[in-house]
């Protein structure tokens, strides 16, 4: 299932739940289709102020940082540089749609590949 976790300033988080969720849950879909839907996970980690760094300083407006859990087979199929572009373009205007345009240039998206058994859910060890 596609996972989405972003960190970001919690005052750039507060309010804007929902609307994050919702966008980010969209450009998932918007890649993958509909079935994607019921199945997308957004964790959302509001830092305080002072609690990001850059350089070896405190970090003031830092840009937020999406993790996005994939299964590691997607890397592998012949259409995966189009497949992962797509889903950082829309994960980003999602953020940027919320969050708003200052955050676009350091807003980073790491894809995170999980091979075939290497996950659980429930106390299962899943299949893929």
């Amino acid at each position: 299932m596609p996972h989405l976790i972003v960190y970001a300033a919690e005052d750039d988080l507060a309010g804007r739940e929902a609307d994050l969720i919702g966008g980010l849950t969209d450009a998932v879909v918007a890649v993958y289709g509909d079935w994607a839907r019921d199945i997308t996970e957004v964790l959302l980690i509001g830092l305080p102020a002072g609690r990001w760094g850059v350089g070896g300083r405190v970090a003031t407006g830092p840009a937020p940082r999406v993790v996005f859990g994939i299964r590691d087979s997607v890397f592998a199929r012949p259409d995966a540089a189009d497949v992962l572009g797509r889903l950082v373009a829309g994960v980003t205007a999602a953020v940027v749609g919320v969050v708003g345009e200052r955050v676009r240039s350091g807003l980073a998206v790491e894809f995170a590949g999980t091979r075939e058994g290497r996950t659980g859910v429930g106390g299962v060890l899943s299949a893929g």
